[in-house]
């Protein structure tokens, strides 16, 4: 199955897509949105199109991977291309998420839409899933980091008179040992931001933005620190992350980790597998908005269930 696949935004998402699609031997790249201009990309020969002429794409594309920013791109970008494109796309704002599904089933009459489909919500979701169904009774805790947040390093940017920002999570050691136990804990994450903060701009009213931001910071405890442009670049430039769901119940202890070098090309990496699962859902007609719930497995995988079957079973 060859999928021409296209790219809306490119940040670091977006760029990990890019290595993602390259890999995939089953997808090419056919061009990459955006709303920045004089953009240019690492894949010779794609170009790259204003965002606001994505409709001119319609028939030229199978699937369009969303690689925009949970806070404000993807409920506004989400149900416009998920009514023209089939789409795959990151959304982590775990509390939203059933308002931002049903806004793009509504959208999605016509195609397959596949949502927050990373490593959390997504790869975890599915290992919450089965081992609650195989664990049933049990204690489960999700732990995240230490590592970078994207997602929230995003939101942290777009706080007025915030220049640049990353944001560190991090899980507190005692409530991981305490989940391998079957003992919950409510204190399991601490969060550090550090910030960029724009000249003129207020310190105290950045801090207080933060750290009462809903979904994200509200109810953590958070440290913000402010510092300069050239430290961020020369020692936050990296984007490492992780983190391990563990289940414990009466016949022992499930436990999934990851650890990654790159978060967003690890992301782009999940993304790329759950857009080839929704131009099969699409092309059998099964349109609307889908999680990974929804998915078979096979749907994930370049090659056929009967290789696989042999392979892997």
């Amino acid at each position: 199955m060859s999928i021409r696949a296209g790219i809306a935004g490119y940040g670091n998402l977006g760029r990990g897509a890019e290595l993602a699609l390259a890999a995939a031997p089953d997808l090419t790249l056919c061009a990459v949105f955006t709303r920045r201009g004089g953009l240019t990309v690492a894949t010779p020969g794609v170009p790259v199109v204003a965002l606001e002429y994505a409709e001119e794409w319609k028939d030229k594309l199978d699937v369009m991977l969303l690689c925009g920013g949970s806070a404000k791109d993807l409920p506004e970008q989400g149900p416009k291309l998920a009514a023209m494109f089939n789409t795959a796309d990151t959304y982590d704002t775990h509390a939203a998420i059933p308002d931002y599904l049903s806004a793009m089933n509504k959208a999605a009459q016509n195609t397959a839409s596949v949502i927050s489909a990373g490593w959390d919500p997504g790869l975890f979701s599915m290992m919450r899933l089965l081992s609650g169904a195989v664990l049933p009774g049990g204690v489960c805790g999700t732990f995240w980091g230490p590592g970078v947040s994207q997602g929230h390093s995003d939101a942290v940017r777009r706080i007025p008179g915030v220049k640049d920002a990353v944001q560190y999570t991090i899980p507190v050691e005692s409530a991981v040992s305490a989940a391998r136990e079957g003992i919950g804990s409510d204190r399991r994450h601490t969060r550090e931001c550090f910030v960029v903060a724009e000249e003129g701009s207020g310190r105290e009213e950045i801090t207080r933005a933060i750290k009462t931001m809903p979904h994200y910071f509200a109810g953590y405890d958070t440290t913000v620190n402010f510092i300069t442009q050239d430290e961020l670049l020369k020692d936050h430039a990296a984007l490492p992350h992780g983190g391990c769901v563990i289940r414990t119940g009466n016949a022992g202890t499930m436990e999934f980790s990851l650890k990654l070098q790159s978060n967003p090309e690890f992301t782009a990496s999940v993304l790329v597998a759950c857009a080839k699962a929704a131009v099969r859902l699409a092309r059998e007609g099964n349109c609307g908005a889908k999680t990974v719930f929804d998915i078979p497995l096979t749907y994930l995988s370049p090659v056929g269930r009967d290789t696989l079957i042999k392979e892997l079973l």
